[in-house]
């Protein structure tokens, strides 16, 4: 029996703890898997009832944090390396940045026989500065020659490690895109929407625009208030904004929105009409897509954005900045409008055609089930995942 240690930065929100999660426990039972852990970062919303829900039990690794703490990261490289020697895996698969530094140099020290590492996205442009972000390439190369094979969740992500930032040679990269358990975004649509919309006092009349995701400085959530601006000021319709996540950069979003002049309301007042609703987090997100009309994303740069494949399971269109694997998630003009500049007069116009043509917003929107419901299913994941652990352990 093949035994699997999968190693993740931390379980918070996003695409990470559901492609770890499924593969501990999904994969067939020919494998044994220990899932490791570390700490979620001051403000993060947990992930956990994830795991929860599928009976998993993993080993959690304190000192294992996303920032670079040398005492720290110290610490969690030798506790991973006492997890290896006493559980002997033939597989370490480590997912993210954090988790993919410490558990790569732990299992390369210890001659682990299969090494695998999954980029969910990464970090080499539009968060640090020339130097950092050439320190942080130089550490990923090193990473590379440790790694059996690297695993991209995307063509474009692909050859952007391959090509464009020179990680690694293609012959060393596979693309397995995510997975989720998407059908729970078709079932009671009916209901989680009356519920969401209750819930925010939303008028059947009122079209909802939603942003899914943390709150940081890659998000680019100015773009999107300022999208938003162009469409209040341009339309009739009745609209309302939702800005679902949270994160260090909120106090910046909200001094955005009063900036512009928008009138915003929170989680404390949900029912109060405002212009634009920062709700926080929101677990049961299923709910919150059948209760939006339209779903937009202003990132600087994506890895696989979980979100417009969630809202594309729900049959929701959207308007996105084209930037990472973006348009290998979404069909442009079909499900999803791209946007290639950062202009807020391009973006919402955008916004405002699906706003004001309802056979539109119907139509792009149900074209998206069709798109994903295979292509993204977390049982494509485990047969790509088996199937490439088979090769590599014949190997």
């Amino acid at each position: 029996m093949p035994k699997v240690l999968r190693i993740i930065n931390r379980f918070n929100i996003g695409g990470p703890t559901y492609n770890a999660a499924y593969l501990s426990a999904y994969l067939p039972p020919e494998y044994e898997t220990m899932l490791l852990a570390g700490s979620l970062d001051e403000g993060e919303e947990s992930s956990e009832h994830v795991l929860d829900e599928l009976g998993l039990k993993p080993v959690f690794i304190k000192e294992m944090k996303r920032e670079i703490a040398p005492l720290d990261d110290l610490a969690a490289y030798r506790k991973i390396k006492e997890i290896i020697k006493e559980y002997k895996p033939d597989i370490v698969h480590t997912h993210a940045s954090k988790a993919g530094t410490l558990g790569r140099l732990a299992a390369a020290s210890c001659g682990v026989k299969v090494i695998v590492h999954t980029f969910h996205g990464h970090v080499f442009h539009s968060y640090f500065g020339k130097a950092k972000t050439e320190f942080y390439k130089n550490i990923e190369r090193y990473l590379a020659k440790k790694s059996t094979k690297i695993i991209a969740i995307s063509d474009r992500q692909k050859e952007e490690l391959t090509v464009e930032h020179k990680i690694c040679y293609p012959d060393k990269v596979v693309v397995v895109p995510l997975g989720f358990d998407l059908d729970r975004f078709q079932l009671n649509q009916v209901e989680k929407r009356t519920a969401f919309r209750t819930y925010y006092n939303l008028d059947e009349d009122e079209i909802a625009i939603g942003i899914i995701g943390r709150l940081v400085p890659v998000k680019g959530h100015a773009l999107f208030l300022e999208s938003i601006k162009k469409v209040l000021n341009n339309t009739n319709k009745k609209v309302r904004a939702f800005i679902i996540g949270d994160g260090d950069d909120r106090g910046l979003v909200e001094a955005t929105a009063t900036e512009l002049g928008i009138v915003f309301t929170n989680e404390h007042s949900p029912a109060v009409k405002a212009p634009v609703t920062f709700t926080s987090w929101i677990k049961e997100i299923d709910e919150a897509l059948a209760g939006l009309d339209i779903v937009a994303l202003t990132s600087l740069n994506e890895g696989t954005p979980v979100s417009l494949i969630e809202a594309q399971a729900a049959n929701k269109p959207i308007v996105t900045t084209n930037v990472g694997g973006i348009r290998n998630v979404v069909l442009d003009g079909e499900t999803a409008f791209l946007i290639e500049n950062r202009d807020a007069g391009f973006f919402g116009a955008k916004l405002q055609l699906l706003v004001e043509d309802d056979n539109l917003r119907l139509t792009m929107g149900a074209r998206g089930w069709e798109h994903v419901k295979d292509t993204f299913h977390y049982k494509r994941l485990v047969t790509d995942i088996d199937a490439l652990y088979k090769r590599l352990l014949n190997d």
